[in-house]
C-alpha cells in the first residue's frame, strides 16, 4: 500500500541569517575538526592581510589566549561603523550577513582572497563569543556577539588616535568539541604570509600558559619575499643555480610572482598561492607555469645542440624532476573549486601565465647562458635516467610472476596460494632468515631474506634502483608488475601476499635497515601502503626466564619493571636474562612465540596520515643534510632505550 503524501510547504525550511553556517559548518570551513578550527583564524587573518595589500596596514598581532581564545589585531583602516542603507551599522552587516563586505566591486580592495564573502560572518556564526573593536575616526568602538547573534550594540568606548580592527573570538564548543589551536600550525602560516607579502610585520604570542611563565612569541618579517621563501623551503644543499630565478610581472590584471630553482633530488615541489591562499591542488596558474617551462626548455635544448649526436625525446616529467618552485599570483576575481579554495579554475589565467613565463625565460636564457646550460644538462640527465629506468623495469617485467621459476632463489614461499591469508616476512640477513624459515607456519608464511642493507633510494638514481638485485627480488616476490600503458604506475592486482611484514633486529642497525626498506616502499611502492598491505613487526630485546615465568621484553624499561615484579615473588628458581642482539640469536620457537605468531606478535600497520609530512621526514632521515638529521635524532630519540 502506498504511503500517504505528507510532504508539504510546511516542510520547506528557510534558514535565516547565519543559521545555514551553523547547520552545515563543514560546507563553509571544510570540517569541524582541526582544519576547520584553524580556518576560522585564517578567515579573520585574511581581512588584515587584505588591508596590507590595499596599502593601509603594516602590523598584525595574533594572540592565542586561555580557553582556546584567539585575538587578531591590525592597524588597517578599521571596518566601517557608519549606518548602512538598511538602517544597521556597516559593521553589524559585515558580522551577520553572508556575502557582504567591501570585496565585491574591486574599488575598496583590488586584491582579496575572501571573495565568497562568508569570512568574518562565518567566524561569528561558529563562535561562542565574539568581540570586535574598531579604531576609526579618532574613536574606539566595540560590539559583542554570542553564537553569531548581536549581544551588545555598537558603542563608543573611548577616544583613539590610531586606526585598525581587533577581533576576539572563542570557537563554539558545541561544534568544535576537542580541538585546540596549535602554535606550530599558526606559526607556519604566519611565516608563509610574511614571505608572500614582503614588508608586512606579524607577531604571534601564545598566552595559554601565562601562569606557568611559558609565553611563546615569534616575529615574522621578510625583506626579500619569495627569494627567502624558497631558501626556507628547499632543504637541499645541492642547488643547480646559485640564485633562484625570479619572475615578477603584472600582465592583464594578474600580478605574477614566481620563483624557482633546481636541485639534485628526484622529486618535484611546486607550492602555489592565489591572493595568499595556498591552493594545495594547484590550478590553472600552475598549469600555465608548467606548460611554459616545458616548451621553453625543450626549445632551448634543441637549439643548444647539447644532444645533437643522439636522439633524445624530452618530455614534461624530465623538466619537472628536481624543481622547487613557488607560483604566487594576485588577481581581481579568482574562481576556486569549492569553498576551501584548494584549486584555481580561471581559464584565462593559464594563457596569461604561459605567455608571461615563456617571454621571460626566453630573455633570461639568452642573457644567462651559464644558468641555462646548467638547467638544460640537468633535464638531459633526467631524460637519460628515465630511459634507463624504463629498460630496467622492462627486465623485471619480463620475469613472469606466474612462473615459479622466476621467483627469487632465496624466497621460501608458503604452500597456500591465497593472497588474502598469505603473508611474507622481509627479513634482515641470512642468519635471521634461516631461523624464520624454521619457526614459521609454512602454510601461509613466506620468508624473503635480504643481504645486509638495501640501497638508500633517497640518494640513488631510479634506474640503479631497479637494477639492484635485492629490490628486484622484493618486486618479483610480491608479484608486482608495471602498468602496460604507464610504466610509472604499479599494478598490484596479482599481489601474492596481502600482508608484507618488515622484520629486522631490535637494535640501531635494525632500525636503519627498516627505515631504508620503508623509504623504498614510500617512494616506489606507495600503493601497497595506501591499500594497507605493509606492516612492521617488533622483535623483543630480552627474554627473562625464572621458573615457570617466560617473559619477553621490548625495552630496557620494560625489563627493569618485570625484574622488580619477579624479585618480589618468593621462589628459589634462578633468574636467567637473555639479551637478543639480533633475530639470529633466537631459536625457531622463540622467534615464533615472540614475533611471528599472529596471536602474540606485536604487529603494526604502516599508513600515511600526511604525505607532505612523510615526504619531509624521509628527506631528513635519508637525505644528504647530516646536520638536519643529527638535530632531528637528538630531539626525538634521545630518551629511547634500545
Amino acid at each position: 500500500m502506498m504511503k500517504k503524501n505528507t510532504y508539504s510547504s510546511s516542510d520547506i525550511k528557510v534558514l535565516e541569517g547565519l543559521e545555514a553556517v551553523k547547520k552545515r559548518p563543514a560546507m563553509y570551513i571544510g570540517d569541524t575538526e582541526n582544519k576547520g578550527l584553524h580556518q576560522l583564524l585564517w578567515e579573520v587573518l585574511d581581512n588584515s592581510i587584505d588591508e596590507f595589500l590595499a596599502g593601509y596596514c603594516t602590523n598584525i598581532i595574533v594572540e592565542i589566549k586561555k580557553f582556546n581564545t584567539i585575538c587578531i589585531i591590525d592597524n588597517g583602516r578599521g571596518i566601517p561603523i557608519e549606518i548602512h542603507s538598511n538602517k544597521k551599522s556597516a559593521l553589524e552587516i559585515v558580522m551577520t550577513v553572508l556575502h557582504s563586505g567591501g570585496k565585491f566591486d574591486n574599488k575598496t580592495y583590488n586584491i582579496s582572497g575572501g571573495l565568497h564573502g562568508v569570512g568574518v560572518s562565518c567566524v561569528n556564526a561558529l563562535s561562542e563569543y565574539l568581540i570586535v573593536e574598531i579604531n576609526r575616526n579618532g574613536k574606539k568602538y566595540q560590539q559583542k556577539y554570542k553564537k553569531g547573534i548581536l549581544f551588545s550594540n555598537l558603542k563608543e568606548i573611548e577616544k583613539s588616535n590610531i586606526t585598525g580592527t581587533k577581533i576576539i573570538f572563542i570557537p563554539d564548543r558545541d561544534i568544535f568539541k576537542k580541538n585546540l589551536y596549535n602554535y606550530n600550525i599558526i606559526s607556519f602560516r604566519l611565516r608563509e604570509l610574511s614571505f608572500l607579502n614582503k614588508g608586512i610585520k606579524i607577531k604571534l604570542i601564545d598566552f595559554k600558559n601565562i601562569n606557568k611563565k611559558k609565553i611563546q612569541s615569534k616575529f615574522f618579517y621578510s625583506k626579500k619575499g619569495l627569494i627567502e621563501f624558497i631558501d626556507y623551503l628547499d632543504l637541499s644543499k645541492e642547488k643547480i643555480l646559485e640564485k633562484p630565478i625570479l619572475i615578477s610581472k603584472k600582465k592583464e590584471n594578474v600580478s605574477i610572482n614566481i620563483v624557482f630553482n633546481y636541485n639534485k633530488l628526484f622529486s618535484e615541489k611546486i607550492y602555489s598561492y592565489v591572493n595568499n591562499i595556498n591552493t594545495i591542488q594547484g590550478g590553472t596558474h600552475v598549469s600555465g607555469f608548467k606548460k611554459a617551462l616545458t616548451r621553453t626548455l625543450k626549445n632551448y635544448i634543441n637549439k643548444s645542440k647539447l644532444i645533437e649526436k643522439e636522439k633524445l625525446n624530452i618530455i614534461g616529467d624530465d623538466i619537472k624532476e628536481g624543481i622547487i618552485a613557488i607560483v604566487s599570483i594576485n588577481l581581481l576575481e579568482p574562481q576556486f573549486e569549492g569553498q576551501t579554495k584548494s584549486k584555481l579554475t580561471n581559464q584565462e589565467v593559464l594563457k596569461t601565465i604561459d605567455n608571461c613565463v615563456n617571454e621571460f625565460l626566453q630573455y633570461f636564457f639568452e642573457e644567462n647562458p651559464k644558468s641555462a646550460k646548467k638547467i638544460a644538462l640537468k633535464v638531459i640527465l633526467t631524460a637519460k635516467t628515465r630511459i634507463a629506468t624504463y629498460r630496467a623495469k622492462e627486465i623485471i617485467q619480463k620475469k613472469s610472476v606466474l612462473s615459479t621459476n622466476s621467483l627469487p632463489g632465496k624466497l621460501s614461499d608458503c604452500s597456500k596460494k591465497n593472497p588474502i591469508i598469505s603473508e611474507i616476512f622481509i627479513v634482515e640477513g641470512d642468519s635471521a632468515g634461516g631461523t624464520a624459515k624454521q619457526g614459521r607456519d609454512r602454510e601461509f608464511q613466506a620468508i624473503l631474506p635480504l643481504k645486509g642493507k638495501i640501497l638508500n633510494v633517497e640518494k640513488t638514481q631510479e634506474y640503479k634502483i631497479y637494477r639492484n638485485e635485492q629490490i628486484k627480488n622484493i618486486i618479483t616476490a610480491l608479484g608486482i608488475i608495471f602498468d602496460k600503458e604507464n610504466f610509472n604506475s604499479l599494478n598490484i592486482q596479482k599481489l601474492r601476499y596481502y600482508k608484507i611484514i618488515i622484520m629486522t633486529d631490535a637494535d640501531i642497525d635494525g632500525s636503519h635497515i627498516r627505515t631504508l626498506i620503508l623509504t623504498f616502499f614510500f617512494r616506489y611502492l606507495k600503493e601497497l601502503i595506501i591499500n594497507n598491505h605493509l606492516y612492521i613487526v617488533s622483535p623483543p630485546l630480552f627474554l627473562i626466564n625464572k621458573g615457570q615465568d617466560i617473559i619477553y621484553c621490548w625495552s630496557k624499561f620494560q625489563k627493569e619493571s618485570i625484574l622488580k615484579l619477579l624479585n618480589n615473588r618468593k621462589n628459589n628458581h634462578s633468574l636467567n636474562i637473555q639479551h637478543y642482539k639480533g633475530l639470529g640469536e633466537m631459536n625457531a620457537i622463540q622467534l615464533w612465540d615472540s614475533t611471528m605468531n599472529p596471536k602474540t606478535r606485536n604487529l603494526k600497520l604502516i599508513n600515511i596520515k600526511s604525505a607532505e609530512k612523510a615526504n619531509h621526514l624521509f628527506l631528513i632521515l635519508m637525505g644528504d643534510d647530516i646536520i638536519l638529521r643529527k638535530n632531528f635524532i637528538e630531539k626525538y630519540y634521545k630518551n629511547i632505550n634500545f
